[in-house]
């Protein structure tokens, strides 16, 4: 009986399927190797360029921030001019509210009212006077907040029985005060200004005499 010897054709085929699994091996690691080089560059780049364009945003933003400043001081630059002017306008204008606070008083105030002096402190006038009676206060105030162009807001501060003159020529009259408010030529307008509340224009209580 003849006997064949396998082992050498053995160890020689499994040699060479262990040289071909070693070769396996280091094709996938240098394809892994390859691989991983070429993401971690793509990667490096994505992240170089967006880099890069946050810097430039950072830029610009910067850039935005001094415009900004510089419109918001113009601004301020601008406000402030407009102030000065206004304030130089209504100072010119203001020259001739007495005259037409001369001229409304006239128009507006009814018979019977007899003003004794008049004090104006920036916008407000304050007027004090007699009237014949409670009635005649009442027309006044209604002149001065209804009919009248350059007056206002009239508010009656205090009204109280008096006399005047003695003897024969003695007399029962209402001494009142009454504030009431000038406009600026530039707040002037020309439809007669809203009515009063209802308060003012209202007859006031006729008071006790003293």
């Amino acid at each position: 009986m003849v006997k064949i010897n396998l082992l050498p054709h053995r160890e020689e085929k499994r040699k060479q399927r262990k040289a071909g699994f070693i070769a396996l091996l280091g094709s996938a690691a240098l394809a892994g190797g390859l691989i991983v080089l070429a993401g971690g560059g793509f990667i490096a780049a994505q992240i170089s360029a967006q880099t890069e364009r946050n810097e430039f945003i950072k830029a610009e933003n910067a850039k935005l921030d001094v415009q900004i400043k510089e419109i918001a001081t113009l601004r301020e630059e601008i406000e402030a001019l407009k102030a000065r002017q206004q304030a130089v306008e209504d100072l010119q204008s203001d020259r001739n509210q007495p005259v037409y606070l001369m001229d409304e008083l006239v128009k507006q105030v009814p018979e019977g009212v007899y003003l004794k002096s008049f004090k104006q402190e920036g916008q407000r006038v304050a007027l004090n006077g007699y009237a014949q009676s409670n009635e005649r206060v009442s027309e006044l105030l209604r002149n001065l907040g209804n009919n009248s162009t350059w007056l206002e807001r009239p508010d009656l501060i205090e009204i109280r029985a008096a006399g005047v003159g003695t003897g024969r020529d003695a007399k029962r009259v209402f001494d009142f005060t009454v504030n009431v408010g000038i406009k600026r030529p530039r707040d002037q307008v020309q439809q007669p200004p809203a009515a009063i509340a209802a308060g003012t224009a209202a007859a006031p209580a006729a008071p006790k005499a003293p």
